[in-house]
Parts: structure tokens; C-alpha cells; sequence
């Protein structure tokens, strides 16, 4: 019968990962001007690693309380940086060495597992109404978009992120082989310490 992991566990499960992970993640929020998806994008971006995030435009302060209630705190572990523009932030990304890819329903997009999400990548995300500005694509490396099959026409940009950075690690992760840890693997869980067989 499976239970849920201690959190002694958790943490040890996630050094695991860790020691799998060597890509860099990096963000720009252009505009994301709500709080609460200020907050969630910024906990997402803690839980995957991002290194650095810029904040470009008139996107949310991270020391609204609003953002808090849903960062739980993680804006205090992400390297935050301000921007005027998303262009700006777009090549600040660039210099220091990551690939820009920008989320936008546009013109020569590939669809999110096609993007060149690989090495050292930026995320760059848009407003919650109007996306990307028509500069920030421009600055960009790639465009990415997340197919939908449904009846609906969008995203949350919170839920965009989510998706987008999971891919990203996702895609590292799948590269680097397949035996990837188990939650039975981190010390302290049922099983953990017995010895794996092999042919």
C-alpha cells in the first residue's frame, strides 16, 4: 500500500533529481500585471530551479501580499531582476547565455516538445490578456506554443508557465537516460536501501 512520503523524504527525493539536473532555467514575465499568477509563476519557477527571473513592464511587485499568498516564499529564492521593457529583459537572458523562447499563439511557432528547449533556456511569458508585445517575439530565439484539443482558446499564464518549465526539465531529464529515481528510492521509504538486481 502507498503512502505519501515524509518530508525528510521529499527533500531527499528531490537532491536525486538534482544531481540529474545540469541545464539552466531562467524566466521573463512581461506585463503579468495579477498577483496571484505573479505568485504561482514565480513558486513554479523555485520548484523547477529557475535561476533568474526578469520582471519586465508593468508586471506585478513580488512584495504585493497577494503575490506572497500564493509564492508561499519561493520569491525569496529566485534571483529577481527588473526591466522596462521585455525586450530588455530578453536580452539581459541573452547575455547572460540562455536561449530565449518565448509562449505565444504566433506566426512560426513550434508547438512546445518541438521547441529547442535544450542547454541553458529562458521562458518568456506575456501579459495575461494580450500575450507576448510584438517586441519581445521579435527579440526572442523561438516561439513556442502548448497545443490545445479543447474548446477553450487559452491558458492561464500561470498554468502556461507550469507546463512550459515542466517540459523543459522533462526534456533534460528523459535525455540524460532512463533510470530515472523513484519516490521509493529517497532514504527513509518503504523499500529504500535494498539492493537492485540486475541481469
Amino acid at each position: 500500500m502507498s503512502r505519501q512520503l515524509r518530508p525528510t523524504d521529499v527533500k531527499r527525493l528531490n537532491r536525486l533529481w538534482r544531481r540529474r539536473t545540469e541545464g539552466r532555467l531562467a524566466l521573463i514575465a512581461e506585463s503579468v500585471t495579477q498577483p496571484f499568477n505573479l505568485g504561482s509563476i514565480l513558486r513554479t519557477a523555485a520548484v523547477f530551479g529557475v535561476e533568474a527571473a526578469w520582471l519586465a513592464g508593468n508586471t506585478a511587485d513580488p512584495s504585493h501580499p497577494q503575490v506572497g499568498k500564493t509564492a508561499l516564499g519561493s520569491e525569496a529564492k529566485l534571483r529577481l531582476e527588473r526591466t522596462r521593457t521585455g525586450a530588455e529583459a530578453a536580452r539581459a537572458a541573452r547575455e547572460a547565455g540562455f536561449r530565449v523562447v518565448a509562449l505565444e499563439l504566433a506566426e512560426g511557432a513550434m508547438a512546445l516538445h518541438e521547441a529547442p528547449l535544450e542547454g541553458d533556456v529562458c521562458i518568456a511569458l506575456g501579459a495575461e490578456d494580450h500575450g507576448c508585445s510584438p517586441t519581445l517575439l521579435a527579440a526572442a530565439d523561438a516561439t513556442a506554443y502548448i497545443p490545445q484539443v479543447g474548446r477553450v482558446g487559452s491558458l492561464n499564464v500561470a498554468v502556461a508557465a507550469s507546463i512550459a518549465l515542466a517540459e523543459a526539465r522533462r526534456r533534460e531529464w528523459a535525455a540524460s537516460g532512463p533510470e530515472a529515481p523513484g519516490a521509493h528510492e529517497a532514504p527513509g521509504a518503504p523499500g529504500a536501501g535494498a539492493p537492485a538486481t540486475r541481469d
